[in-house]
């Protein structure tokens, strides 16, 4: 019922009890355990990370801060930028996510902040562009393969913006496999797993690559995204979460 629905902030002091919305049943995963050191040092920079709940069950988050700390491969500085916002299952439908993006609108107004600043994506792991364009945000630059960098302003400044040199950031991994990563998102050792496990059964010899601070995703990341890429060969495979099978069948092609 709608007077059941609550919206937790969580914070350095009440992780523990509340987690973080994603891979809450495997809280000793190293995916959930990184997540969680990284959120304590982004809070401490002004990140908000609000989960949204109907009765017990959670259905929504957002996650957000200052453009100049995103790990986005993004220029945001004097925006509030997004990383995550996401309803789920039957949360969706229900303008959950809707009201989360107020809470954040709010935050970013109360603090004089140009606007709001956000990565999407008409592939997975990144809410499509339709979304937040509905909301009143507007297209700010696109990159490919599918990324487009909105804005939402509240005052007069330069756009945000997104670096131009894909091409000269996926060539300096070389020949082979490079699987570049930061902790982020809670699901990148398993993603890195599934794929270093494939690029071993195609005897294809790999890396793993390890970003570790907003400035080098700015100026490493082999797409936007930032925080997760598979690069082989001088070409970008995928940004997102890859299967074995689905990271042998890119390769094959």
């Amino acid at each position: 019922m709608e007077d059941e629905l609550r919206i937790v902030s969580v914070t350095e002091e009440n992780i523990d009890r509340e987690g973080f919305f994603c891979m809450k049943s495997r809280k000793t995963a190293e995916g959930y355990l990184h997540k969680k050191e990284w959120l304590v040092e982004r809070f401490r920079e002004g990140m908000k990370l609000h989960i949204l709940y109907n009765g017990k069950r959670s259905f929504a988050f957002i996650e957000y801060l200052p453009g100049e700390y995103a790990w986005r491969a993004v220029y945001a500085e004097g925006y509030m930028f997004i990383h995550c916002l996401w309803s789920v299952g039957k949360g969706q439908k229900h303008g959950y996510a809707s009201t989360l993006l107020e809470m954040c609108e709010k935050d970013a107004r109360d603090v004089g902040m140009n606007g709001i600043a956000v990565l999407t994506s008409a592939k997975p792991w990144l809410v499509d562009a339709p979304f937040f364009i509905n909301k009143g945000y507007s297209v700010a630059v696109e990159a490919e393969p599918a990324f487009k960098l909105l804005v939402k302003k509240f005052k007069d400044a330069p756009d945000p913006s997104l670096p131009t040199n894909w091409g000269e950031r996926i060539n300096s991994h070389g020949e082979g496999l490079s699987v570049v990563h930061a902790c982020q998102c809670p699901f990148v050792p398993d993603a890195i797993g599934h794929i270093r496990t494939g690029a071993e059964e195609l005897s294809i010899p790999s890396r793993a690559v390890e970003l570790n601070s907003p400035a080098e995703i700015r100026d490493k990341a082999p797409s936007p995204y930032g925080v997760f890429g598979t690069v082989y060969n001088g070409r970008l495979l995928s940004y997102h979460y890859l299967l074995k099978k689905d990271m042998i069948k890119l390769i094959s092609t």
